[in-house]
This record gives structure tokens, C-alpha cells and sequence, in this order.
């Protein structure tokens, strides 16, 4: 989901709420929880190059632990929206279970790169998300972009956030994933707090730049066919606490 799906003008907030009411009773289904691991680094610009060597080190590990199923997806990105102290580059990594994550990790600390200079100028922030609403396509790239925006949803609101995702939203993406216009997305929250309570992560990964502009065309459609859908998605999250990330994606497989 992009910037723009919060700026979009609609009907009253009493149906708004009755749009939410409606469409938890379409869909009373769940996928079975996705776990990913999300790790953030502040590299010095001059340790740039020795950090995405360390980068590619891991990736004949990472396919080791999608091909024994310990991990079905892995990736890793740069950020393309530099903030001062912030994070200019990351790496995740997607498994079925908790567990399978910590083997995963584990197999990760015990490689010889974890020894590399830049990880050891670079400042470093990790998360374990959780997931239900997700899909993705089966394969490798290189290259591409990971896009997206965070929220805080309002107390008490995390079940009618989840159906406007799963009912609004997920149509919409399902449609690009089938065209090859995205190659993944879902809608994460956290699974240990690190943050304040209620923050939910919607993103997308894209082959190329083209795939970006289609996405924003998509989520324009989407609000101009269903008024209510603005009313019902504002009045669920807070104002303050939203932002919006692009980043370049480097390498990504998905089983």
C-alpha cells in the first residue's frame, strides 16, 4: 500500500464502519502465520562495498535453508530514503514457525562473514513480524523494489484493520501477483514488541520500476470504485506514527 491510500475522501465514519461490519462476514478465514525476521543496519557510507560483500556471502547458506525448508523466503535490500541516524540497508528472512526462524539464525551466526568490519561499525536494529495475510511468487530476483508504509492501528481495532486488509486490499494485490506486476506482499505485525502496541506493516515487492507506477494506478482504481474504503481505513489508525518506505531490493527468493 502506498502513501497515497490515506489521503483518499469518502463517506461518513457510521458507514465506514458498517463497510467493516459487512466484510468480516465474507471472510472468516485465515492463512496459517508466516514469521519473518527483519534485520536494519546504519552502515557508514565509506563501508558501503564491504557490506553488501558480506551481503552476498550468506546468500549459498540462505538457498541451503529454502531448499531443507528451515526458511521459505529470504531477501535483502537498500534503502532509497536516506534519514539522518536511519537505516540504509536490511535483510529478512521468512519461515513457517518461531523455531524454524531461530535455526536459521543460528546457522547465520555461526558463518565466518559475521566477523566483517562494516557489521561491526554499522548500527543495528532487528524484528520478528508475524503474518496472515500474504502471498508471493515462487522464485529468485535481482533487483527490484520493496515499497510499502507502516500505521499505528487505533486500540481495540486490530480485527476491523485486518478485514479491510483482507477484503479491500488483497483482491487488488492477488490481481497484480497473477499479472506479474508484484512479486510478493502481506500485512505484518509484530510478534515480540519492540515498538509501541498496534503497529501493522503493509508491503509490496515489484520486478521493476514500472511495477510501482501500476501498483499506485491499482490502489487509485480501487478507492475511486469504493468510497468507503477512506473513511474506514482512517478512522482505524492513529494520525501520528505513519511512514512510508522505498527501498531497493538486491537479491529475494521465495519458495
Amino acid at each position: 500500500m502506498t502513501r497515497h491510500t490515506i489521503h483518499k475522501g469518502g463517506l461518513t465514519f457510521l458507514l465506514a464502519l458498517a463497510a467493516v461490519t459487512t466484510l468480516r462476514a465474507q471472510n472468516d478465514k485465515e492463512k496459517p502465520a508466516i514469521y519473518t525476521y527483519i534485520s536494519q543496519w546504519t552502515v557508514p557510507r565509506a563501508q558501503w562495498g564491504e557490506f553488501l560483500k558480506s551481503d552476498d556471502d550468506e546468500k549459498s547458506l540462505l538457498d541451503k535453508l529454502v531448499a531443507d525448508g528451515t526458511i521459505i523466503g529470504y531477501g535483502s535490500f537498500v534503502n532509497l530514503i536516506h534519514q539522518e541516524g536511519e537505516p540504509t540497508h536490511g535483510s529478512w528472512l521468512t519461515a513457517t514457525s518461531e523455531g524454524h526462524l531461530a535455526k536459521a539464525l543460528e546457522a547465520e551466526w555461526a558463518r565466518p562473514g559475521l566477523t566483517n568490519p562494516a557489521l561491526a561499525a554499522s548500527r543495528h536494529w532487528d524484528y520478528v513480524l508475524q503474518s496472515r495475510i500474504y502471498n508471493s511468487r515462487s522464485g529468485s530476483w535481482s533487483g527490484g523494489y520493496l515499497s510499502g508504509s507502516e500505521w499505528y492501528v487505533q486500540p481495540g481495532a486490530m480485527r476491523d484493520f485486518n478485514e479491510v486488509e483482507k477484503n479491500t486490499f488483497v483482491p487488488v494485490f492477488e490481481k497484480l501477483l497473477a499479472d506479474g506486476v508484484v512479486t510478493s506482499y502481506g500485512m505484518d505485525t509484530e510478534d515480540f514488541h519492540t515498538q509501541k502496541i498496534g503497529l501493522a506493516v503493509f508491503h509490496f515487492t515489484v520486478p521493476d520500476a514500472d511495477g510501482l507506477d501500476k501498483v499506485d494506478k491499482a490502489l487509485d482504481e480501487a478507492f475511486d470504485k469504493s468510497p468507503t474504503i477512506g473513511p474506514a481505513f482512517r478512522s482505524l489508525v492513529e494520525r501520528e506514527g505513519h511512514r512510508d518506505f522505498l527501498d531497493r531490493v538486491r537479491v529475494m527468493t521465495n519458495k
